[in-house]
């Protein structure tokens, strides 16, 4: 399952098979953001660390896969707007801005929109590429998210690397596994039906 079996259309994201119209764009916006939310509830607070474990990073690369660089930026702009205004949706239904983690959230706003323009170049179609994809946004929510945490906590660079990140690693690296088989799958199956 290295490549699709769609032909490379360039700037195309998996959004795009949809039939085009204001609607379907509102639609998939507010269906990645509300994702982002859901995915914020499956929350593991690990004794000792302040970071939870949530859904976030693997959806919020998968809505800007999906939905593409603007699309992606929309949804995780509305997402973390109404989390500001108070909608108890960030991880483990929490709210505002200011907390120590708010800096995944920005981390993540960045991320999907990195990962949604190389998806547009066809980051998404083959395993390798998304395995690229994939570490490439997860290494944008860290270098956001690890500095604001030591900021927001007055931990040390190294001690928030070891609280906010390294327990992470292995999570990540499933997660981006599981978009490695699902996002080319994906591909191909819209090339069945094409």
């Amino acid at each position: 399952m290295s490549t699709a079996s769609v032909p490379f259309r360039p700037g195309t994201v998996l959004a795009d098979m949809l039939p085009a119209s204001r609607t379907r764009d509102v639609a998939l916006v507010a269906g990645g953001a509300a994702l982002m939310g859901l995915a914020a509830q499956l929350s593991v607070k690990v004794p000792g660390l302040v970071v939870p474990i949530t859904g976030q990073t693997f959806a919020a690369l998968l809505v800007g896969t999906a939905l593409g660089a603007r699309r992606g930026f929309l949804s995780l702009a509305l997402y973390t707007l109404v989390g500001m205004a108070g909608v108890p949706w960030f991880a483990g239904g929490t709210a505002g801005a200011g907390g120590a983690t708010f800096g995944y959230v920005l981390g993540m706003l960045l991320a999907s929109t990195v990962v949604g323009a190389l998806a547009r170049r066809g980051a998404d179609r083959s395993v390798l590429r998304t395995a690229g994809a994939m570490v490439v946004g997860s290494a944008i929510v860290y270098a956001v998210g690890v500095p604001y945490l030591a900021l927001a906590t007055g931990m040390s660079a190294s001690a928030a690397v070891a609280a906010g990140m390294t327990p992470f690693l292995i999570g990540d690296a499933l997660k981006a596994a599981l978009a490695m088989g699902l996002l080319p799958a994906a591909w191909k199956l819209v090339g069945r039906r094409g």
